[in-house]
């Protein structure tokens, strides 16, 4: 479920930067880095764990994708507090100044 999620919300932002002048002039791309490195992350770790387990690796119990779907979206709570932080830090658009 984490892969999964993280993915989703990696190709997501990358659509965002993709469509949005807006959003390449805010550093959206530190978002879509975060998100699509932590993506690669968790596909090196899901590719461990079936060579580990074997074709028990598609049949998790609902605890274990429960906790997952929990570490998901921790993880992509996580990449937007730090782009957040970036952004006010930056103030590309003098916000703060005014």
């Amino acid at each position: 479920m984490t892969l999964l999620i993280m993915s989703f919300a990696a190709i997501v932002s990358t659509l965002i930067w993709y469509l949005n002048e807006r959003a390449r002039r805010n550093n959206i791309s530190l978002l879509c880095f975060t998100y699509w490195g932590a993506a690669l992350m968790w596909l090196v770790d899901a590719a461990a764990e079936y060579l580990e387990q074997g074709a028990k690796f598609f049949t998790p119990a609902v605890s274990d994708m429960v906790n997952d779907s929990f570490l998901g979206f921790s993880a992509v709570a996580l990449g937007l507090v730090i782009w957040l932080v970036s952004v006010l830090f930056k103030d590309r658009e003098h916000v703060f100044k005014k």
